[in-house]
């Protein structure tokens, strides 16, 4: 757990880093404006969101009596107002996700990294933020709210997460376009191993729904750089495949197939108007946050 919040994926310095950030919606997300962020506050309408206890001035109207009567005490129910931004994260848990080279930090470990300071974020500026998890299938789904109840709880689901097996990053993308009927903005975390033309149709059903939508792509370093020498051993997490590999024969036509898959997923999101961040687990998640942030805010 990290010294100072009780969490092992809330780092004080992270947050420290990001506390004077904000997140604010681009295009329209249930009431809020295109380029403004919604109006953070709880008021009496809409959806409900958690009790409080009474205090002098409160109106009686929303008093919960059903409460009096199991606790003898008086509790005010409060809501959600409509104009908050919703935030989903779906974060990948697929075995891929797992892999770390040498021992470093796996890519599940970052995402949740990220998750958690992302969430912070949502949940100190008000917004509501919720969190599904997936591989083959969808193994968590917190809807969105906005409550330090509802986020502790997500901080404990991070804690208990561990990698799962295979991956079906669009058939889950395409069940949670449908799912999720009121527009928010949807965090895709993953490593997106799955056919890439397939996961670009599941996010433009998600832009279909007027869903706004972020990628974040996550590969470990190694992914990237290959740094493999003589033959290696590969062990598919997801299959349990194992293959002898002559590595520097294959070197060049990897990172030539790597270079193609990230730009090809680049590039459709660029023409779906999905923002999509390429970061690896060598890059700090809180200045790879932050830098995103700060660009995606310039006018």
């Amino acid at each position: 757990m990290s010294q100072g919040t009780g969490y092992r994926y809330l780092e004080p310095s992270a947050l420290a880093r990001v506390k004077n950030l904000s997140v604010v919606a681009r295009g329209v997300v249930e009431g809020a404006a295109t380029g403004l962020h919604a109006s953070p506050y709880k008021g009496f309408s809409v959806e409900f969101a958690e009790h409080r206890e009474y205090t002098a001035g409160d109106d009686p109207r929303h008093i919960d009596y059903r409460m009096l009567a199991r606790t003898d005490r008086l509790y005010i129910k409060q809501y959600e107002e409509e104009t908050n931004m919703r935030v989903q994260v779906l974060l990948d848990i697929s075995g891929s996700m797992g892999y770390s080279h040498e021992g470093e930090i796996s890519k599940l470990q970052y995402g949740s990294y990220l998750t958690a300071i992302l969430s912070y974020l949502m949940t100190r500026q008000q917004d509501s933020v919720g969190l599904t998890t997936f591989d083959e299938e969808i193994r968590l789904d917190m809807p969105a709210r906005n409550s330090p109840r509802h986020f502790n709880e997500m901080m404990r689901q991070l804690e208990a997460i561990e990698p799962g097996r295979m991956t079906d990053v669009a058939e889950t993308l395409h069940k949670l376009a449908n799912r999720f009927k009121k527009r928010c903005l949807i965090v895709l975390i993953s490593d997106l191993y799955d056919e890439p033309e397939d996961v670009i149709r599941a996010l433009h059903h998600f832009r279909h729904r007027r869903h706004e939508v972020i990628v974040f792509h996550v590969f470990d370093k190694a992914e990237i750089d290959f740094p493999f020498r003589d033959v290696v051993a590969f062990h598919d997490m997801e299959t349990d495949e194992r293959l002898q590999v002559d590595a520097p024969a294959v070197r060049d036509a990897y990172m030539q197939q790597v270079e193609a898959f990230i730009e090809g997923y680049r590039r459709a999101c660029a023409e779906a108007q999905i923002d999509y961040v390429m970061t690896d687990t060598s890059t700090p998640y809180d200045f790879m946050l932050s830098r995103y942030i700060a660009k995606r805010n310039k006018p």
